[in-house]
């Protein structure tokens, strides 16, 4: 195997769980018939998506999703990396979580306490384990998977993410198979 088989393979393992994997492994670009152009975000679904990501990686004593701009990151991604019915999936998802919250405490998501949100994600995330658990192989995927999946990717590979949550060394010295982890140590980003 050479060397560009095996950073291809890996690319798999790590993306392959990702939705929208195929678009990233191949720098996202899907043929126009796949990918919704007109998909346009407003400022306030950006902001609407950076508090659904504050909720899911909150700031303690790292910034949290929202100062990495997940949200804008979310929207990217699903605009220019998404096919047409995952787009869909996704924005249905966007209303549907909205429509959870209004009839769980009559409130918009962006009008609710921190406590009242993160409540309403809890909820979804028992759904979606669910869902996940009955679906069958051509189920599309439930639009709280794709709103976490790209909440942890656009986190953990910000400058944020990678620097302040991660252990990160810009030119990691050598390559050591036998670092020292105590419990509570960061994970590494390089």
């Amino acid at each position: 195997m050479n060397r560009r088989e095996a950073v291809s393979r890996v690319a798999l393992l790590l993306g392959g769980t990702v939705i929208g994997a195929e678009f990233f492994l191949s720098g996202c670009k899907a043929s126009d018939d796949k990918i919704t152009t007109s998909l346009d975000f407003k400022p306030s679904d950006i902001a609407y998506l950076d508090e659904i990501a504050e909720t899911i990686i909150p700031t303690t004593n790292t910034p949290g999703a929202k100062a990495a701009g997940v949200g804008t990151f979310m929207t990217v991604m699903v605009k220019d990396c998404y096919d047409e019915k995952n787009q869909k999936i996704f924005l249905e998802g966007m209303s549907k979580l909205d429509e959870l919250c209004h009839k769980t405490h009559d409130k918009s998501f962006m009008n609710v306490t921190p406590e009242q949100r993160k409540a309403v994600l809890i909820v979804l995330d028992n759904e979606q384990k669910e869902y996940n658990k009955n679906k069958k192989k051509d189920d599309p995927a439930h639009y709280f998977t794709q709103m976490k999946q790209l909440t942890l990717l656009g986190y953990f590979t910000s400058k944020i993410g990678a620097t302040e949550a991660l252990r990160y060394e810009a030119i990691p010295g050598r390559y050591d198979g036998c670092m020292p982890y105590k419990k509570g140590d960061k994970a590494w980003a390089t």
